[in-house]
């Protein structure tokens, strides 16, 4: 009776726990929702070579002496005078994606802008982190950054971590793209999975109706009895999206050898060299360094101003995580 007992304590507490992490989950997201209609952003632009500068003269100051700083320091003013200020422009932007490639909202307005300004003599440089996630929502991620190749703007790509399947269909349209040497590319297929319950259904007694008007309204259920033919047309329809986005990388790239790399597989980036995913080796930190000294960098981020709800929501998210990582770590 006791192990009973213990167990169904046991049980409560966690059946609890579990429904206030899924009813903190649904505000979130409703409040999400509400706001997103009412929030309004702005466009901040740093400069990126007075960063480099800042921290070059911070460096400079430990080890030179008051005489030599000034010198220096009149030496600086002098040159920048004499520099062009018709200098090319590169635009730095940054993409890290989740499943819904959420930041295509912020990506969109900062493609926006930038296509205001930007010439053909500028350059854009996206800073890419994503293991993909849902196909319309990566396609539409890549039709965004392909403005820029219709408008004739050279566009490169920078994968310090990952663009893996969607990722790496954003990363494609590039006209160049640069990895780390670890960096993990590819991934050029579809997945698609779902549970289903219907076998729990039957053996509780539980009826589940689903109407459809379609033959193929609904192929796979979670519910309902799957059948050989709705798996045959869920496949189907796998099949066709992998053609789609194996299309989608011949068109911007190709030199691939589409059947080769259309694996599902991902690989590393002295791998994707010889595969032609990308073009060269090297982080984003060193590809702005070889510029900074000729071209006028700016970093340029879409931001959200933080309302109430905003910092109500990321508080509780905070909160849901610290509670996952306690139970995490405690059983």
């Amino acid at each position: 009776m006791d192990f009973l007992a213990n167990y169904g304590l046991f049980l409560a507490k966690t059946t609890t726990v579990a429904a206030l992490f899924v009813f903190l989950v649904l505000f979130i997201v409703m409040i999400k929702l509400k706001s997103r209609g009412s929030q309004q952003g702005e466009l901040n632009i740093i400069k990126i070579n007075d960063k480099y500068e800042t921290m070059k003269e911070t460096l400079e100051s430990h080890w030179l002496d008051k005489a030599a700083c000034k010198k220096l320091q009149k030496e600086k003013k002098k040159h920048k005078k004499e520099k062009c200020t018709d200098k090319p422009r590169l635009f730095v932007l940054n993409f890290d994606g989740d499943l819904r490639a959420s930041e295509v909202e912020l990506l969109r307005e900062e493609i926006t802008a930038l296509l205001l300004v930007a010439t053909p003599k500028d350059e854009i440089l996206v800073r890419l982190e994503s293991s993909g996630g849902m196909v319309h929502c990566y396609g539409l991620a890549a039709a965004q950054l392909a403005r820029f190749r219709d408008q004739k703007i050279n566009l490169v790509v920078a994968v310090d971590k990952v663009a893996a399947s969607g990722g790496y269909m954003m990363a494609s349209v590039a006209n160049t793209i640069m990895a780390a040497p670890f960096a993990v590319v590819g991934s050029i297929g579809v997945l698609a999975q779902i549970p289903n319950f219907n076998r729990i259904l039957k053996k509780y007694n539980v009826d589940f109706e689903q109407i459809t008007a379609g033959e193929f309204k609904r192929t796979l259920t979670l519910f309902g009895e799957n059948t050989e033919k709705g798996r045959e047309k869920f496949k189907e329809e796998i099949e066709e999206t992998h053609t789609l986005f194996k299309d989608f990388i011949t068109h911007f790239r190709p030199k691939v050898d589409i059947n080769k790399v259309a694996t599902g597989e991902h690989w590393y980036g002295q791998q994707a060299i010889d595969l032609q995913l990308v073009d060269g080796l090297m982080t984003s930190d060193d590809y702005l360094l070889q510029r900074h000294e000729h071209m006028d960098i700016y970093e340029v981020m879409y931001e959200y101003k933080m309302t109430f709800k905003d910092k109500l929501s990321e508080y509780i998210q905070g909160s849901i995580k610290k509670v996952f990582n306690y139970f995490y770590a405690k059983y």
